[in-house]
Parts: structure tokens; sequence; C-alpha cells
């Protein structure tokens, strides 16, 4: 395993909870051995059939738990490797059962996304079920058009004129997907409409059907602008060739008018997609397309000859990743004239975008398209600014809603977001206590429960004039000379006990771990830098070492460099 393994492991191991190697006081590079000597160490300290006391047995029991679970996970090499890659979150994750056990910690790390994204869009379907759109049109065309001389003058007869604004469109539709088994799924659907004064509706029932990851089938019934039945179908071909296609049979007063819809798609190369599609019966057409998607550049060129409009259309989305934004150009051109349509999408929350588009054509005129996407909901809002193509509203829709986002961003989102980022770092500082009181109970237990060994090892240190630990100090050290060694304050913690511990046959070994997760060990200070301080004599000489959290130690040394003083007596 490589060192930038290590570090992105250092990284999962404070995200997501123990670090066994920490707990064990083991290299990471541990051998099966080195495991096994550190889980013997520690049992004999933690078992609960060593303590007869009923307090220090429920003590023991859950330190003992801890150092078994610690062992089971690093003498697992399958189990470890996914600890090593993602910390405890990662064996946590669902899916694990499916992947193969030789994998390469890269190779774990990648398999973990996929099953995170498909977990994450698991629950994103359970929350943004069901899924709708809403579109509600607006005409405003009396804010630019050109006004002609005759209702000029009757303007000024009745004095002022106010532009009217009309809702031209309303349009709603919702869906909703019952699965039925995990090859079945049922959906319910209904659309409701009204323009200018008249409406109409339908509902829909369709029931799909997944033989493989290769093909599925669909029934759909459909009331409202009449009954109507379909059937469509999907199918991979070939590696590189999949169809889709159907039948639709509309019930009319006149008969029944069958359809027929097939699209055959190829796939290109990695990142582009050819599509053949012809649409028969009711609606005849034929068209052709090439999709082109890559990581920064989505180009989409497509040809449609039909009745009753036939067109060429082109469009460039241009990704740009770092400010979850994408600009987008399209060009259409066809029997009903030409548009030129430009805008922007950007991602405003971690499941919204908010879109808006500029779209001039001939003879529509001007229109400004703005779109709001919640999960799957979906709230279109379509306002048509003039019936001609004119400099005014083409400039008006071209910045009013960058303005409009410019002042909505600092003066209502911002401070929202500000508001909720304080929100969640006191509800962290408030998990962060009582994890720090949880870690403070388990170590002075720990503590409690090393007394015997504490004595023991002492004894046979002084015996030998070994090295004896005369104080360990663990925090945030002040360098002012006149604090004294007894003066421990809430910044730092007393760790005499689990470091004389440590020492087997006058050694003491710490690894280049974090030295909050050692048996009794906490952290007194959650995300600020710590030290560690160790007084200590060996041969009946004094010294003292200073060390930072991270920085391994091998005692004892020949030579001494202490980074404070203030701790000697």
């Amino acid at each position: 395993m490589g060192n930038n393994d290590f570090d992105s492991a250092d990284e999962n191991w404070q995200e997501n909870g123990d670090d066994y190697y920490a707990f064990l006081n083991i290299q990471r590079e541990a051998t099966k051995e080195e495991i096994n000597n550190a889980y013997r160490r520690l049992s004999r300290i933690y078992h609960p059939d060593k303590h007869l006391d009923d307090d220090l047995k429920s003590k023991a029991e859950m330190l003992f738990n801890k150092t078994k679970k610690a062992y089971e996970i690093l003498s697992d090499p399958h189990r470890r490797a996914i600890y090593d890659s993602l910390g405890v979150k990662g064996l946590e994750t669902e899916g694990w059962e499916i992947v193969q056990r030789q994998k390469t910690p890269s190779e774990i790390r990648a398999e973990y996304e996929q099953l995170a994204e498909k977990r994450e869009q698991r629950l994103k379907q359970q929350r943004t079920n069901p899924s709708g759109n809403v579109t509600v049109a607006v005409n405003a065309t009396d804010f630019f058009n050109p006004y002609d001389e005759s209702s000029l003058d009757d303007d000024y007869e009745d004095g002022f004129s106010i532009p009217n604004i009309e809702i031209s469109l309303m349009q709603f539709s919702q869906s909703v997907d019952f699965p039925l088994t995990q090859k079945d799924t049922c959906t319910l659907s209904g659309q409701l409409h009204t323009q200018n004064g008249t409406g109409g509706g339908g509902i829909n029932c369709s029931w799909r059907h997944i033989f493989s990851h290769r093909s599925w089938a669909e029934v759909e019934m459909a009331a409202g602008n009449g009954p109507a039945l379909s059937f469509r179908g999907f199918r991979t071909l070939t590696k590189r060739f999949f169809l889709n296609g159907g039948t639709v049979l509309q019930f009319t007063p006149e008969g029944i008018k069958p359809g027929l819809m097939s699209t055959l798609a190829m796939q290109i190369d990695k990142n582009s997609v050819g599509y053949l599609t012809y649409h028969g019966g009711i609606r005849s057409l034929i068209s052709t397309s090439i999709v082109r998607d890559t990581e920064f550049n989505n180009f989409n060129l497509a040809v449609q000859l039909g009745v009753p409009h036939s067109f060429v259309t082109f469009s460039y989305t241009r990704k740009v990743i770092s400010q979850e934004m994408k600009f987008k150009l399209l060009v259409k051109i066809g029997t009903f004239g030409g548009m030129l349509e430009y805008g922007a999408e950007k991602k405003v929350s971690k499941h919204s975008n908010l879109s808006f588009a500029v779209v001039i054509g001939v003879p529509t005129g001007v229109k400004l398209k703005i779109k709001l996407t919640r999960a799957n909901q979906t709230y279109n809002f379509p306002i048509h600014l003039c019936e001609e193509v004119l400099a005014p509203p083409i400039f008006y829709a071209t910045v009013l809603p960058v303005v409009v986002y410019a002042v909505v961003k600092k003066g209502i989102v911002e401070p929202f977001q500000k508001e909720q980022k304080a929100t969640r770092a006191e509800k962290e500082k408030e998990s962060n206590l009582k994890k720090l009181l949880e870690k403070k109970k388990e170590a002075q237990a720990a503590q409690e429960l090393m007394m015997a060994s504490y004595n023991r090892i002492k004894t046979e240190e002084n015996n030998k004039d070994g090295l004896i630990i005369l104080q360990a100090v663990y925090g945030k050290l002040i360098t002012d000379n006149n604090v004294r060694a007894n003066e421990v304050n809430h910044e730092m913690i007393d760790v005499t006990i689990p470091v004389q511990c440590l020492v087997k046959d006058s050694k003491l070994l710490l690894h280049e771990n974090t030295k909050s997760q050692l048996p009794g060990f906490f952290d007194p200070l959650i995300g600020e830098d710590k030290l560690l301080y160790i007084m200590y004599t060996y041969k009946q000489i004094p010294h003292e070492v200073t060390i930072k959290d991270n920085e391994g130690l091998r005692l004892p040394k020949t030579s001494h460099r202490s980074n404070v003083t203030q701790w000697r007596s």
C-alpha cells in the first residue's frame, strides 16, 4: 500500500470513527503476529474475568469488546483492506458481500463510491417521490410590443395605460411509482392544463417489467383526451446497439388510430451516441441525432423530417464543474422559422438547480425561460416578452435574471446559508461535547482497569532501574515557565498510567498514529493541534521529551531535546 493510501486512510479515520491501529498501538503495516501480540496485551488488562468488582467488570466488558472488534477487523485481510481505505463507515456500507476479496485499496474505494452512489440514489428517490412538473406561462408582450398610433391616442384619452400581464397557460403533471417486486413497477400519473380559458387533463397508468439489465417491456393505459393503449419495450441488441420501440392505439369517435414509434441507438465511442427515430401514424416523422457528452462539454446535432414541421438543431453545453454551472447555446432552423437560445444553469443547493434561457425566434419573438429543479420536481416559468425581435426585451431578458439572482443571493440566500452553517456548527459543537464526555468516561474506565498492570510494570522497572514514567501529559501545552506539571487543566489530560502500561522490557514504542485513540487517552480539544509530554527516568537519570500528536517515539533515547520546559521539577 502506498503513502497516498495511508494519507487518505488518515482522513477516513478522522471522519469515520475509531482508529484501531492507534488503539492497539501498532503500525499500519503491522503483521498478523504484531496484531495478535497487541490483542493479547490488551486482553490481559481488559478481560472481564480478570476483575472481580462488578463496576470494574462492567467497564472491562466495554473495553474488551472494543479490543475484540479491533482485532477481528485487522486480522481479516478483506475487512482490513476496506477499513484501511474507508474507515469504519466503509465497513457499514451495504453491498460488500458481493465485492471480490482480492481487490486492491484503490479498487475498494471505487467500489465503495459506487455503492454509496447507489444508496444515495435510493434515498433520493424515497425523499423526492412523487415526481412532478409545474409550468406557468406568462404573456408580458404589452411591456415591449410597439404601440400603433391609434392605441397610443386612446391611451392618452384615458389618461394612462397599465401593461397587461396575463397567465396564458398553466400545466400540472404528477407521477408516483409503486414498486411491486424487484422487477415490476406500477406508475400512476396525471396531467391538468388550461390555456386561454380552455383546459383539459388526463390520467395514465403503466406497468413495467424488467426481464434483465438488457431488456424491459411496458404497457400503459391513458384516459382524458380519449382512451388510449400503448405498448413499449427496450432491448440491447449488441454491445453497441440497442432498440427502443412500441405502438399506441388511440380510440376516437372515428375509430382506432394506431401509431408506431421506434428508436435505434448506436454507441459510436466512449462519449458519443447516435440515434435514429421513426414515428408513424398519428404523428409521422423521422429524425436522427448525434450526442457527444464529455466531462466538460456536450454537443447535440439533430435533423428531423416530418409533419407538420421539419428542422435542424444544434446545441452546445459547456460544463464549469468548479462553479457547478452550465452554459448552453442552441440554434434551431426549420419550416416554422428560426430560433436562437442561450442561457445558464447553476446548482444552488444539494438537490436544486436554477436555470434561465433567452429565446430569440422568428416569428415567435423574444422569450425568457426560468426553470427551477428540486430533485424530481420541476417548475417552469416561460415569459413571452415580445412578439418581435427587438433590442430592449433581449437586453432585459439577458441582464435582469443575472441582477435578480445576484441580489437574491447576496440579500437572502447567503445570509440564510450563513445562519444554517452557524446552526450546524452549534449542533456539531454539542455533538462533539457529547462525544468528548463519552471518550473521557471510556478513558477514565481504562485507567482504572490499568492500575494493577501499572503498579506491576512500575515495580518491575524500579527493581531494574528501567524506564519509569514520572508524568505524562497530553493536550495543549502552554510554554509558560511558571506553569507546573501538577497544574493540569481542561485543555490537557494526565496519561501517566496508560503510558507506563505501554512500557515493555524497559522500552516504550509509540507509532505514528494519533495518541487520542490509545487506551486511557481521549481528545480534549477536537480539531486542534496537540502534544504529548513525557517526564521519565532511565537508569535513575531524569529525562523529558515532547512529541507532536502523530509523531512516533522510541524510548530510551541517548539524547533528548525538549520543546517545553515548564514541567521540570
